[in-house]
């Protein structure tokens, strides 16, 4: 009895540190990847960080510049924008190591699911971050300038902040239009069901102003360019779930429906 108890435990200690190691290889697959990008792209930092702050620099008034604060600003802060552009390119890449580790683990038709799941996961955080880039931040930042005038005051931003609030933005547009594919994994996994989804449609909606409320500036406008796609996207995972419902819940809800109509 000991001795196959501590085969047991043998063998799950070696099935853990596979898995632990198979973890450290996809994270330096996913990692190499990012670097290789960001190797390729670094030449180009100056330029990729003026496109990425011109929706600033078109809301600034006439000889509006943006400023540098810190010593090593100037240099370090391309290089992040560059790293975060990286990082975007090389996406699927580490989307598909994340995937491929968890695959072992699946059933064959929810392995099917994998590249579709890729691709649209990986399309749908693109828009999200266009979505911010070419909408709100024109939108934020025109409406944020309309106030200084009143004020007699000069905008003018540091860009390690702009930095900061853009990625906080496309972090937080990305994620959320990342919402049709939570809702068709959860209904296609059985985790929840499309009918539960649909009844707690009115706490997603009040939840969906919380989380803009939270992640976006303390303004009207901007929270309603958050929340009201994110409620969209919802309604549009559910609109696309009805065909990923397992087949033993079709099943299921077959039986209930005849159920129903022969009592009738």
């Amino acid at each position: 009895m000991t001795e196959n108890n501590s085969t047991e435990d043998s063998g799950l200690q070696e099935s853990f540190l596979s898995h632990l190691f198979e973890l450290r290889d996809r994270v330096i697959k996913s990692a190499l990847a990012i670097i290789v990008v960001f190797v390729c792209l670094v030449y180009w930092a100056p330029d990729i960080f003026h496109l990425f702050s011109q929706p600033l620099l078109d809301s600034l008034p006439a000889g509006g510049k943006m400023i540098v604060t810190d010593v090593t600003g100037s240099f370090f802060v391309p290089m992040k924008v560059t790293m975060l552009v990286a990082f975007i390119i090389a996406l699927p890449i580490v989307i598909y190591q994340l995937w491929a580790f968890i695959a072992p683990g699946l059933y064959q038709h929810e392995r099917k699911l994998v590249v579709p799941l890729v691709v649209s996961s990986y399309s749908l955080f693109i828009f999200g971050m266009a979505f911010a880039y070419f909408l709100v931040f024109p939108t934020v930042f025109n409406f944020m300038a309309s106030y200084n005038a009143p004020l007699g005051a000069e905008m003018s931003t540091d860009i390690d902040k702009y930095l900061g609030f853009a990625m906080n933005t496309f972090l937080a547009f990305g994620i959320t239009f990342e919402v049709p594919v939570v809702v068709v994994v959860l209904v296609r996994m059985g985790i929840v069901s499309l009918a539960k989804l649909k009844e707690i449609r009115p706490y997603v909606i009040v939840g969906a102003f919380v989380i803009s409320a939270v992640v976006t500036p303390p303004d009207v406008l901007s929270q309603l360019l958050l929340a009201v796609p994110m409620t969209l996207l919802y309604e549009l995972g559910l609109l696309i779930a009805r065909f990923y419902i397992p087949k033993s819940l079709d099943d299921q809800a077959d039986v209930v429906n005849q159920t129903t109509s022969e009592s009738v």
